[in-house]
């Protein structure tokens, strides 16, 4: 399945480009915007302190005046830390993470009223997306003044015969994006869109916290002291045990979210105004 999530953004390219172009109108685009996320270390994908600058491109063919698909990447780093939250246990807890994402996706795009750049009589149209997406991600941690990788680490005792539940998590995953925003159109060849997108994804080590804490003998064996400082950094994590103790929640998988603004740029002369496919007007 997550073969088939990966090739099918790949797939939807060969199959926009070898399109009837006569009919279909097609438009580049760049994103300028921010990132955040959700998870142990941020309750909300809305909170100003951790947003973060993000970019993007995409590609957009139009259907008609109301449907499009569009392909895309985006890229922008992540992050969080315990320090800044006014709960108690997350204070104590004091985790903190980064982790740049780069984010692949499809996107079946409608628009609530007639758009296209390339429609004269086109002027603006709130829309809605959703589709699929593949991205690559990889928390981070500092330590001693420098930016150490998480995941070979095994911080929650991952590909360890003492915890043979947890596997090592793939820094690969699928996820299902969806959002909205406004399209605007600029002049004959420009347009500008403000959207914002969220990604359900199914993985909860976005931020590398998901379980409960290792025991720390275990985690020296297997990775190193790395591990053990990384694993757990609580305030009172060097005088009491907190083996088997709550460091993340299972059951609420992380997510992520671009929000920003497009400039979009029309690489058509031809578009179609109604909602029969293929049937193509000359501007």
């Amino acid at each position: 399945m997550k073969l088939i999530s990966f090739l099918l953004p790949a797939l939807l390219l060969v199959v926009l480009s070898v399109s009837d172009s006569r009919s279909q109108s097609s438009e580049a685009g760049v994103l300028l915007g921010t990132v955040t996320y959700k998870g142990e270390l941020n309750k909300s994908l809305f909170t100003p302190r951790f947003l973060r600058p993000a970019v993007g491109i995409h590609y957009r063919k139009n259907i008609n005046n109301h449907w499009a698909h569009r392909l895309g990447a985006s890229y922008g780093v992540i992050e969080a830390d315990d320090a800044s939250s006014n709960d108690d246990y997350q204070k104590r807890r004091n985790l903190s993470f980064r982790s740049p994402i780069i984010d692949f996706h499809y996107l079946l795009e409608f628009n609530f009223f007639p758009y296209q750049i390339a429609n004269p009589k086109s002027t603006f149209s709130p829309f809605l997306f959703i589709g699929i997406n593949g991205f690559i991600f990889d928390p981070q941690a500092e330590l001693n003044g420098e930016w150490v990788r998480l995941q070979p680490l095994g911080t929650e005792g991952q590909g360890t015969n003492a915890y043979p539940d947890r596997e090592k998590y793939n820094r690969f995953q699928i996820g299902i994006p969806f959002g909205g925003g406004v399209k605007f159109k600029l002049s004959r060849r420009f347009g500008m869109t403000i959207e914002a997108g969220a990604r359900r994804i199914y993985t909860d080590y976005l931020d590398d916290i998901s379980t409960t804490y290792a025991d720390k003998a275990v985690l020296l064996a297997a990775s190193g002291e790395e591990a053990v400082l990384l694993s757990d950094r609580s305030i009172d994590g060097q005088s009491i045990d907190n083996t088997d103790r709550q460091r993340g929640n299972a059951a609420d998988r992380d997510w992520y979210m671009f929000t920003g603004f497009t400039l979009n740029y029309s690489l058509s002369k031809r578009y179609n105004d109604n909602c029969t496919p293929f049937k193509g007007k000359l501007r």
